[in-house]
C-alpha cells in the first residue's frame, strides 16, 4: 500500500533541516574564531562587504562583534552545536514520517514560544512577530497532526476488535 508523505510535514522537516544546517555552519564559524582577532575580522569585511562600520545598525553589530572573546566562542559555539543537534534531529525525524520527531517537534517549538512572546513584547519588529506566528502555526499543526494519526489509529482498532480481530 503507497502511502503519501504529508506536504506540511515535509515542509517543517525541511525548514528544521535548514535551520540546523545553519546552526551548525555559526557554530563552525564560531569555533573558526577562536583566538583571532574579531575586530580584525570584522573590519575587513565591512570594507570587502563595503558595509558603512559607522552606521547605526552596523556599529550597533560591530561593537558587539568587537567586544566577544575566547570564552564566549567556545559558548556561542556549544549552544549553537546543541541546538543545531536538535533541529537536525526534529527535521530528520520528521522526513522519516517518525511520531517521536512530531512529538519532540511540539515539544521543543512549544517551549519557546513564552521568549518569542517576551521578545515581541520588549523589542517589538515585525521580523519577530512573524516568527512567532510561524512557531504558534507549526505546533498547531503538528499536534493536529498527532490528533488525526491517532483517531485514526483508534478507528482501525476499534474495527478491528469489531470485526473479531485480536
Amino acid at each position: 500500500m503507497h502511502r503519501t508523505r504529508d506536504k506540511g510535514l515535509l515542509l517543517i522537516a525541511f525548514l528544521k533541516i535548514l535551520k540546523g544546517l545553519s546552526l551548525l555552519l555559526i557554530g563552525v564559524g564560531a569555533l573558526h574564531l577562536l583566538h583571532k582577532d574579531v575586530e580584525a575580522i570584522a573590519s575587513y569585511w565591512c570594507d570587502v562587504l563595503r558595509i558603512d562600520s559607522d552606521s547605526r545598525f552596523f556599529g550597533h553589530i560591530g561593537t558587539r562583534l568587537m567586544a566577544i572573546d575566547d570564552r564566549q566562542l567556545r559558548v556561542i559555539s556549544a549552544v549553537t552545536f546543541f541546538y543545531s543537534t536538535v533541529m537536525l534531529t526534529e527535521g530528520i525525524g520528521l522526513f522519516m514520517g517518525q511520531r517521536w520527531a512530531e512529538l519532540l517537534t511540539i515539544i521543543a517549538t512549544a517551549s519557546f514560544l513564552p521568549f518569542e512572546l517576551f521578545e515581541v513584547i520588549a523589542h517589538f519588529s515585525l521580523g519577530r512577530v512573524v516568527l512567532l506566528l510561524v512557531n504558534i502555526a507549526v505546533v498547531g499543526y503538528l499536534i493536529w497532526v498527532v490528533r488525526k494519526k491517532d483517531a485514526s489509529l483508534a478507528e482501525k482498532h476499534s474495527a478491528a476488535k469489531a470485526g473479531g480481530t485480536p
